[in-house]
């Protein structure tokens, strides 16, 4: 039986975890719990994760509205999609909704994170699509994510954020943090001018593993061809002056374009 007081406590304390690790900022971010076929458990709008407290989570039916809570408070804006992952997914039954930095970063380059990295990432994630842009708290994002979610547990949101789901709402809090670890190692791979992906043979051992841990969830098998495409272009240094330490705007931006270019192919 679901203990709806322990869960109003984890929300707390993941609230507080996703706003120190700067997953959030301000307002944003949202997060809810299945407690069966008929109510699901939400944090309220307009409230800092990070400054939460257990009276402020607001229970609410299939349709978003308020079953019980306190009336100070009102249920995400963005419960809609919500609803709609666990009438598409009945495997799961938490969503965390935030905007971390790194994978926020990819989503707002339209890049998405499918290629396989990191060990843990191919089993725990997998490949990471980006659901098209859809504007918040509309039926758009629920639509524009639906032929995601139904074969994946973590997505990203363009020019939005990101979602993880789960079996529980410490698993999906979990896949969050993965996918913020993976983006943020990958875009320093970038930086640094080359992305190594783990060839086909690897991944291929590596998911026999997710099978041999019985993880529960939903992925998209991550791509093992190397990104030659992510490798730091190469700039002609001899368009700078090199009597002068300054560059021209017009310098800048042929090398901003160079390397917006260059990730996007």
């Amino acid at each position: 039986m679901v203990n709806e007081w322990e869960l109003k406590k984890l929300f707390i304390e993941l609230g507080k975890r996703i706003w120190q690790r700067n997953y959030v900022a301000a307002n944003d971010g949202n997060m809810t719990v299945r407690i069966n076929d008929r109510e699901i458990l939400t944090t309220p709008t307009g409230i800092s994760k990070g400054f939460m407290t257990t009276d402020m989570i607001i229970k609410v039916d299939y349709n978003g509205n308020v079953i019980s809570g306190n009336p100070d408070y009102r249920p995400s804006s963005e419960v809609k999609m919500h609803i709609d992952v666990y009438k598409e997914r009945p495997d799961i039954n938490a969503v965390v909704h935030a905007h971390p930095p790194f994978a926020t970063s990819f989503a707002v380059a339209g890049i998405p994170l499918d290629k396989c990295v990191l060990p843990e990432a191919v089993i725990v994630i997998g490949a990471v699509p980006i659901a098209k842009y859809g504007l918040p708290s509309t039926d758009e994002l629920p639509d524009k994510i639906r032929p995601h979610i139904k074969k994946n547990d973590v997505v990203l949101l363009e020019n939005h954020g990101a979602l993880a789901l789960g079996p529980d709402l410490l698993t999906a809090y979990y896949r969050m943090e993965t996918l913020e670890h993976t983006a943020n190692i990958v875009s320093k791979a970038i930086q640094l001018g080359n992305l190594g992906v783990l060839p086909e043979a690897e991944r291929d051992r590596l998911m026999t593993l997710r099978d041999k841990f019985n993880l529960q969830g939903k992925i998209t098998t991550c791509d093992s061809t190397p990104y030659d495409n992510y490798n730091t272009p190469k700039i002609n240094t001899a368009e700078f002056n090199n009597n002068s330490s300054k560059i021209s705007d017009e310098q800048i931006r042929r090398i901003t374009e160079s390397v917006l270019a260059t990730l996007r192919k």
